[in-house]
């Protein structure tokens, strides 16, 4: 417990991308159907429309590993001062933001893509707090 202010910002920024992770992938699998439904209509002039479904689960995955490995980072330094899987977790959560902002950016959804950057910052600089 002595390590929660030693890493406050780095635990409320984990605590961010948790929240917005697990959220996004427990969504992702508990309505399915509807994100996918969506997602088809959102991709139907691009290249991608013809994988949405692999993308969707890919992406469904990433989050979910990303949200979990943020979890165990909270706990690893809470217990241990540790933050190896902290960093690992938020590395994830970048690429998974990368993955998303990707395909906004091939919708032509341009602000949905200034919508992925505004989380793409807080995520971007928890790598950084976290190296050692």
């Amino acid at each position: 417990m002595e390590h929660m202010l030693d890493y406050s910002p780095e635990l409320l920024l984990l605590l961010f991308l948790i929240i917005t992770f697990l959220q996004s992938s427990i969504d992702k699998i508990t309505d399915w159907k509807g994100n996918l439904s969506w997602l088809k209509g959102h991709f139907a002039d691009t290249p991608l429309k013809k994988w949405v479904p692999l993308l969707l689960g890919t992406v469904m995955f990433t989050e979910l590993i990303a949200g979990v490995l943020c979890a165990l980072g909270v706990s690893q330094i809470i217990l241990f001062g540790e933050s190896g899987l902290a960093r690992f977790g938020a590395v994830v959560s970048c690429i998974s933001l990368l993955m998303l902002l990707f395909g906004q950016r091939m919708a032509k959804d341009y602000e949905g893509a200034k919508t992925i950057a505004v989380y793409f910052i807080p995520a971007i600089f928890l790598v950084y707090l976290l190296q050692p």
